[in-house]
């Protein structure tokens, strides 16, 4: 008698799902362990006196191989519920084990961390057979849960997901957001409601908790009234109204440091709008777009500094403010946009990014070199550049500059925005299709690409002007190949095309490592899990554009292979 039941599964292959997935929750936290993350982690608390980052961590693992043991496949689109708790069992029980290796042979000279009291910590204290058996059950019982959570209906996951990770990054950057509590006196009452010395505290988790799934449901609560029309027009400008009104408040709230890092990240918006026009929509891959940043930090820097490389101080032109140059920085970097365009209009593809860093590059050394030491300061730099001015009041302080750039932001995006639906626009879009296809319906393929480097030069040299205030110098270690790189990945991670996908990808790649700046050498593995992660479970970025969504397709095998659209 066949051993297969109705649906296609076998015991053989439900036992291998629950195998597997334990075995790889119980690889990660040995991994984890072994590089000295789990003890470092332990002296964070997540919820005082009752639960630790570690902790969580490790939870989280076997929480996660529990609900995937429930993912259907093609092989198998029902899997048993017993596969969950097997695999919290299997992680359990290798998890235990390691923890008695770690006790019964030095492996110090090899993995410093593995001492133990890391192995008191894995196994809660307890040791031999009581702390197995409790490992054992305990990770059973969170898979169970795990397995409990895959199965929920959409709804309600929709609803928990964000309330506990509310909670977690709560608990995660306590010391960053006690600082916003702490700098205003409007927000200093609310602190000890939330945290005590050693982290957040119980009735703060559950405050946190409750806010984030009432703010979770209330796109589900919502229901259009009868006879109120069509409410879907203002209704998508709800959640852009949001952000600004905390773009507003959390620089003010939250004092000078963090709004020199919402700073940071508005100068990033602004080169990210500018190669998203350039990469997202014209498909021109540039990897030498600091250059013109540089090129709009050194015009304003010459223009306003009061320096002897200051080109009022050999010439009969006066100090300009701040106002009068940076219109000329822009357009400087539009210049330099359109030199730069010229060499490589008929190179595509990997060559034009080589060629472009080519570029990058040349300007760099030309900056360093002896020769344009006498205008442009060398390695020196160019210092003492003015703050700007309005009347009486100078934007002196991080929080006033910080408005200053997302002024200017938002005026970039409303620019980048009208110019994706424009002829010029939609002529990019075609060009980055297919070259071949655009130049046949007419496109002029030499003036679209260097408009798209001279628009996309613009709001870079808009950045560095404001930089170049920022910091009241420019030097040329400021402007390395790794600031292209950077503007590059904010823009495929946040979605190419999309000027929401930039703002939320300066948000990811730029403030993420601000936030996990206090876990020291190790926010760098944070950071790059995070990017991996988005990038294997979200490869056409995080706000992917409208065009580039329905593109991008996924098979499934029911019924074959046929691609279907991501939702």
């Amino acid at each position: 008698m066949s051993m297969r039941q109705d649906d296609g599964k076998t015991p053989s292959l439900q036992l291998r799902r629950g195998l597997t997935a334990g075995a790889a929750a119980a690889l990660i936290a040995i991994y984890l362990s072994s590089v000295g993350l789990i003890a470092m982690m332990n002296a964070r608390p997540v919820i005082a006196n009752a639960l630790t980052l570690a902790q969580m961590t490790l939870l989280t693992i076997v929480f996660l191989a529990g609900a995937l043991s429930q993912r259907p496949s093609p092989q198998d689109r029902t899997p048993a519920f017993w596969t969950a708790p097997l695999a919290g069992a299997v992680a359990g029980l290798l998890v235990a084990g390691f923890a008695g290796v770690i006790l019964s042979v030095n492996l110090r000279p090899v993995f410093i961390a593995l001492v133990p009291p890391l192995a008191r910590l894995l196994t809660f204290g307890q040791s031999g057979v009581d702390g197995t058996a409790i490992l054992v059950a305990g990770s059973a019982l969170v898979a169970s849960a795990g397995a409990f959570y895959q199965r929920l209906p959409d709804k309600v996951r929709r609803l928990l997901f964000p309330a506990a990770l509310s909670v977690l990054l709560c608990g995660m950057f306590q010391e960053f957001i006690q600082v916003i509590l702490q700098s205003n006196a409007l927000f200093r009452w609310l602190a000890p409601w939330f945290y005590g010395w050693d982290g957040l505290t119980a009735t703060g988790a559950l405050i946190v908790f409750a806010v984030a799934l009432a703010a979770a449901a209330l796109p589900l609560v919502y229901r259009k009234p009868a006879g109120a029309g069509d409410v879907s027009s203002w209704r998508r400008f709800v959640p852009a109204l949001f952000i600004l009104l905390l773009l507003l408040l959390v620089p003010i709230a939250g004092g000078p440091y963090i709004a020199q890092v919402f700073l940071l990240i508005g100068l990033y918006v602004l080169m990210g709008m500018g190669l998203n026009l350039e990469l997202g929509l014209a498909g021109l891959l540039d990897l030498g777009f600091v250059a013109f940043f540089a090129t709009g930090a050194y015009i304003t820097a010459i223009l306003t500094a009061d320096s002897p490389l200051a080109l009022a101080h050999y010439t009969a032109i006066p100090s300009l403010s701040f106002w009068l140059a940076m219109p000329i920085a822009v357009l400087g970097a539009v210049l330099m946009g359109i030199l730069f365009g010229i060499p490589v209009l008929g190179v595509k593809g990997d060559y034009l990014a080589v060629a472009t860093l080519g570029l990058g590059e040349i300007v760099r050394i030309v900056v360093q070199s002896d020769a344009a030491a006498p205008l442009l300061g060398g390695a020196q730099g160019i210092l003492q550049i003015p703050k700007p001015q309005v009347g009486g009041f100078q934007f002196g302080s991080a929080v006033s500059l910080f408005y200053l750039t997302l002024a200017a932001a938002l005026f970039a995006a409303y620019c980048a925005w009208r110019l994706e639906r424009s002829r010029l626009g939609r002529a990019w879009i075609a060009l980055r299709e297919d070259e071949d296809v655009a130049q046949a319906m007419g496109i002029n393929l030499v003036q679209s690409k260097l408009l798209a480097y001279a628009f996309g030069a613009a709001f870079a040299g808009l950045a560095g002007s404001i930089f170049a205030v920022m910091v009241n110098s420019v030097f040329p270690s400021s402007f390395q190949l790794l600031m292209s790189i950077n503007v590059l990945a904010l823009i495929v991670v946040g979605g190419l095309g999309s000027l929401s996908g930039v703002v939320l990808g300066a948000l990811v790649l730029i403030g993420l490592p601000e936030a996990l700046r206090e876990f020291g050498e190790f926010r760098y593995l944070f950071y790059g899990l995070a990017l991996i992660l988005t990038m294997r479970l979200m490869p056409e970025g995080l706000l992917p554009a409208s065009r580039r969504r329905r593109r991008l397709v996924s098979p499934i095998a029911v019924g074959g292979s046929t691609p279907v659209a991501r939702p």
